[in-house]
């Protein structure tokens, strides 16, 4: 069953925000999201985050993280395998992955690290100064000019 409905009602009162109109229709598409590998979401006070992913068996030159247009996507590529082993139980996934996360404006990658099969990407909010908060003069004597 599909339920469609009007986000309109959200957008009325406010300006510049289409992008989160193809966030919430993502979000609604019912899409299967991907849980190899698996990896946490985590958050350190209002501005640091982190995303571990838990990348066993694959070394620094296997990973791949890009940022694109406000996506962050890591993939992995498979790994060699020796030819010579017979699995009798193979339970360590061996297949390549690719995840996707949509950063929030002014977000980060300040650093990743590789570390006991744990991949950690620290992000961090910097809001640049021409986007904090301001006070607006009223009968200020500069005059704003509006461009058409």
């Amino acid at each position: 069953m599909s339920t469609a409905f009007s986000l309109a009602p959200l957008f009325r009162s406010s300006v510049g925000f289409d992008r989160f109109n193809d966030l919430f229709e993502t979000a609604l598409r019912n899409e299967p999201g991907s849980t190899y590998p698996p990896y946490n979401v985590e958050k350190y006070g209002d501005d640091q985050y982190r995303i571990v992913v838990a990348a066993a068996g694959f070394q620094e030159e296997d990973l791949d993280l890009q940022v694109e247009k406000g996506v962050l996507t890591i993939s992995g590529g498979k790994r060699d395998t020796d030819e010579n082993v017979t699995y009798l139980y193979q339970g360590i996934a061996q297949r390549a992955f690719k995840l996707s996360f949509r950063l929030a404006d002014h977000i980060e990658i300040k650093a990743a690290e590789l570390r006991n099969g744990l991949l950690s990407i620290d992000l961090l909010r910097v809001i640049p100064e021409e986007a904090k908060a301001k006070r607006i003069p009223i009968n200020g004597t500069e005059k704003p000019a509006l461009q058409h």
